[in-house]
């Protein structure tokens, strides 16, 4: 059954489940939005303790019972958003993985469009990428954030190629290059060995690696 109309012209069920607008058309869900909330802000709580915890004793150290305590969850509310902590970690990996994705397309003939816009989130967000990239951050994170840009590489390699070229031959040769590079960089930049902007660090790297890239692409090529 359907109330009358509110103030605001809409109406509600007695529910409260939907709202619906005076054509009848649902605009909102109270208790799902509140829902939803409720699970990002526990997610969010959840990975906030990984990083806290990552940078106080280092990944391999931290317990599930430390991320509940923590983040002051009960363990059944834990598990009904995570399976352990590698789960809470690639959690915040994907979350990087969907920045490479968003990075704006490079230029006709440049390549690696995902290195700077990386390295300005990391700088704004230093706590995370000293947790996450950092040496403190464990095999399994160095492990994820290589499968992730190696994708991401991959494709635009792929993508610099003339239209129904052949990929190279050394194309996997080239992306783990590539991935091994830039790691390497973020790695060392993230523990603060190396100071620099992120500018300075887009340059640095490209400055390395594009030159090689771009022989083996044009090598490729060749009849």
């Amino acid at each position: 059954m359907i109330d009358s109309p509110g103030r605001s012209g809409q109406q509600a069920d007695r529910s409260g489940c939907a709202v619906l607008n005076k054509g009848g058309k649902v605009v909102g869900n109270p208790r799902r939005e509140s829902t939803d909330r409720r699970v990002r802000r526990t997610r969010k709580a959840v990975q906030q303790a990984l990083i806290e915890l990552v940078l106080e004793k280092g990944y391999e150290a931290v317990t599930v019972t430390d991320l509940i305590n923590r983040a002051d969850v009960g363990r059944s509310t834990f598990y009904a958003h995570f399976t352990d902590k590698q789960d809470v970690l690639f959690s915040n990996l994907d979350e990087l993985s969907g920045l490479l994705r968003l990075a704006p397309a490079a230029a006709p003939g440049t390549l690696f469009a995902f290195s700077l816009p990386m390295f300005e989130h990391l700088h704004e967000q230093r706590r995370l990428a000293r947790a996450l990239l950092g040496r403190r951050g464990g095999s399994a994170v160095l492990a994820r954030g290589e499968q992730i840009l190696a994708t991401v590489v991959r494709d635009e390699l792929l993508a610099a190629l003339p239209p129904r070229s052949a990929p190279p031959p050394s194309l996997d040769l080239l992306v783990t290059c590539v991935v091994g590079a830039f790691m390497a960089l973020l790695r060392k930049w993230a523990d603060g060995e190396i100071t620099a902007t992120p500018t300075e660090m887009d340059a640095a790297f490209r400055a390395v690696v594009t030159p090689g890239v771009e022989t083996a692409l044009a090598a490729g090529r060749r009849p």
